[in-house]
């Protein structure tokens, strides 16, 4: 593949992703980006006074002298981060070049803003280790936001109209597209560069994961002060997971009934799949599932008033379900290496061969604490693990369930056992059977050691699905809680 493009420019404001792009690009065989070559204080990286042979002197006296050697430097794809603030002279004539590619990087202005302010208390600018990860709160300063908010109106106008005025095309990608692989290969592909990523680079964590009003010192003003402007979406949780795809291989359908269950991983797979045999007077291997995307369609097509439900499962139980079931146990299907890393690298107690008397239960309060500290970090894209299906937030999975298939019905836990038979009514059968409870998983029940602080830890790590499903405190199917 041949590219249209001599160079490129990133054109974004700080705090943006801006450093997690240049990572991922410079991953890419042919390319190369040099940081911000036109910074007033440096050229390309801190404490740098040269690149590709162009001192900062040379470069203030001329800056198309760098640009030069950036367009011709080694038969690479080469470009640089520009924002507001560096070199104004290098701007109009690369917005003006058609053999410039412009990928134009966004974030919602209210986070770049709190992002950059707490940056410069605590003089983090970048985080690739989260262990060493500063925490700070700021205040929120209206007319400071105000201020902040036209200059980047401005900026984007600016580039909007010059891309217009010269019938030329920007790449627009969003920080949250910064964490999709499709995305970053699209770009590659709009650059024109034939290499592809096969992994996102983990090297940069997101620093300040958390919603934008639990970063400020007065919430309540921000809120007040901003409550005109609903384009913020104020209370929106940052969404760090990756997408995930629609598993369309654990879907289940009955052999007679024209009922098809969506299962979400450690939810109640279980006894939902003995209901549905149950429900046919079969056998679980009578089941249909293990399909790939073309039979599930025809078994779609060729089942007309066939109904799709998933069954959610109330945060928390379903994280110690993952934790027991694939972390704690050293059982097959467990995940052993995964295990290992988090009783080493993330100091989870849980003991190397699991025993009935070296576990005891205040141990393992313990260790689901920190496994449930472990997720915040894995979901927020914090730690090298990948985010499992098995403890993935259930509204990202329902994500991509939709994109295959959307469900009809979805349930919690606690409906089913009214919900389902009255599904099945609705299907013609006159006296489906009820599913049984889900049984309880590992050594311990989530009855014996749940309390306020286990939900407000699973409240952090799943505050999404808290959001989008209503859940509330944990209850226990048999009253305790």
């Amino acid at each position: 593949m041949t590219s249209r493009f001599d160079y490129f420019i990133i054109l974004a404001a700080m705090r943006t992703g801006s450093n997690l792009l240049e990572f991922n690009l410079n991953a890419l065989e042919g390319v190369a980006c040099h940081g911000e070559a036109f910074n007033p204080h440096f050229i390309g990286r801190l404490k740098s006074d040269n690149l590709l042979g162009v001192t900062l002197e040379e470069r203030d006296n001329d800056p198309m002298k760098l640009v030069r050697a950036i367009k011709s430097d080694g038969g690479k794809l080469n470009g640089f981060r520009f924002f507001q603030g560096h070199d104004p002279r290098v701007l109009e004539p690369a917005l003006n070049d058609p053999r410039c590619a412009k990928i134009i990087l966004t974030r919602n202005p209210l986070d770049s803003y709190v992002s950059l302010k707490i940056a410069r208390e605590t003089m983090q600018w970048q985080l690739k280790n989260v262990k060493r990860r500063r925490e700070a709160q700021i205040e929120f300063d209206a007319q400071e936001f105000e201020r902040y908010l036209d200059q980047q109106q401005d900026f984007q106008l600016l580039l909007l109209n010059a891309l217009q005025t010269t019938g030329q095309t920007g790449f627009y990608i969003a920080y949250d597209d910064l964490n999709n692989l499709d995305v970053l290969n699209g770009l590659a592909d709009w650059l024109g560069v034939n290499a592809r990523l096969s992994a996102i680079d983990d090297t940069i964590k997101p620093q300040n994961p958390e919603p934008a009003l639990s970063k400020v010192t007065n919430p309540e003003e921000t809120a007040l002060a901003l409550a005109e402007v609903d384009s913020f979406n104020l209370h929106r949780t940052p969404n760090f997971e990756p997408r995930r795809g629609p598993a369309v291989g654990n879907y289940i359908a009955a052999p007679d009934t024209p009922l098809l269950y969506l299962p979400i991983r450690s939810g109640i797979e279980g006894p939902v799949t003995q209901w549905l045999a149950d429900l046919d007077k079969v056998s679980t291997d009578r089941l249909i599932t293990n399909q790939n995307r073309k039979q599930m369609r025809r078994w779609l097509q060729n089942q007309p008033g066939h109904r799709k439900f998933c069954v959610l499962r109330h945060p928390l139980a379903r994280a110690h379900s993952a934790f027991c079931s694939y972390i704690l146990s050293t059982e097959p299907g467990a995940y052993l290496k995964i295990r290992n890393m988090l009783r080493n690298r993330f100091k989870v107690p849980i003991p190397g061969q699991l025993r009935p008397d070296n576990y005891p239960i205040d141990q393992h309060y313990q260790a689901f604490s920190a496994f449930l500290t472990f997720l915040r970090q894995n979901l927020a894209g914090q730690t090298p693990v990948r985010v499992d299906g098995v403890w993935a937030s259930q509204s990202q999975v329902l994500d991509g369930i939709a994109s295959f298939a959307i469900p009809d019905l979805i349930l919690r836990e606690e409906e089913i056992k009214t919900a389902l038979p009255d599904l099945a009514r609705r299907l013609g059968h006159d006296a489906p059977p009820s599913p049984e409870q889900c049984p309880s998983d590992g050594p311990f029940k989530l009855d014996d050691i749940y309390d306020a602080k286990l939900e407000a830890l699973a409240t952090e790590v799943y505050q999404r699905d808290y959001m989008q499903f209503g859940f509330g405190e944990w209850k226990s199917p048999t009253g305790a809680a």
